[in-house]
């Protein structure tokens, strides 16, 4: 017979496993960023923005009630701007691996954005959204301090900017409702002005036009050098641009 002593010892033994284990996964291998943008978690950031406002509504973005009514593509017409009060940001993926961590994707995001849109005829006539680089915020703070120097410089580059050139904004865009669309334009990242094509969803919800998109960029057509740290082991030669955009109607 096995003494209870040994037993319980072995026990403890497998706990202690069990729980170094976790620890390992939870501060080296545990991704922790955000998760990628997507329609669905923007509209809980809009309705979570919106229950805040309507409970203590200090002059701020107006509550959904109180805001300009939008019944679908007919009544888009016109001036829109970003609205940072509701959530909106423009940030980064990138993969890389680091050193006694392993494989783990730096997510970096800026809410400094500002621009609008202007929408005629069920058609986006003009769009410039300008983001500032110098707000980029990731989960390493280290990381985000690198960059000011390294990677996108934004010491040097403090701003990027999207200039739209062509998209429609389908019929089907009405209350509450999602369309896919396509934002033609230029990018201007690191000092460097390139045209791209960004795949995006466009939805209106409560009188607010939620846009989210992501886009590839390599880093060579934006005479980016990878960032040069002791504890980056690799990092891809890309990554992606997301946004995640709330713009309510001009008045």
């Amino acid at each position: 017979m096995i003494p209870i002593t040994k037993i319980v010892a072995g026990l403890a033994g497998v706990a202690l496993l069990v729980v170094a284990g976790f620890a390992v996964w939870y501060f080296a291998l545990r991704d922790d960023g955000p998760e990628a943008v997507s329609t669905e978690s923007a509209l809980q950031a809009l309705e979570q923005a919106t229950a805040t406002t309507a409970s203590g509504n200090s002059g701020g973005t107006p509550a959904a009630s109180a805001r300009t009514p939008v019944a679908g593509s007919d009544e888009l017409d016109g001036a829109w701007k970003v609205d940072t009060s509701l959530g909106s940001f423009v940030g980064y993926r990138v993969k890389e691996e680091l050193a006694n961590i392993g494989g783990t994707t730096a997510v970096g995001r800026t809410v400094g954005v500002t621009g609008d849109v202007t929408i005629a005829d069920g058609r986006a006539t003009a769009a410039t959204i300008t983001a500032d680089m110098t707000k980029l915020r990731s989960q390493e703070s280290a990381r985000d301090g690198q960059l000011r120097n390294q990677g996108i410089e934004y010491a040097k580059f403090p701003t990027s900017e999207f200039k739209l050139s062509s998209t429609n904004i389908p019929d089907s865009v009405e209350e509450g409702e999602t369309a896919t669309v396509t934002l033609n334009g230029s990018l201007t990242l690191h000092g460097v002005t390139k045209d791209i094509s960004m795949p995006a969803e466009v939805t209106l919800k409560d009188g607010v036009l939620v846009v989210v998109g992501e886009v590839e960029v390599q880093f060579a057509d934006y005479a980016i050098q990878k960032p040069n740290a002791a504890r980056v082991v690799s990092m891809e030669d890309k990554g992606t641009i997301e946004v995640q955009l709330f713009f309510t109607k001009a008045a």
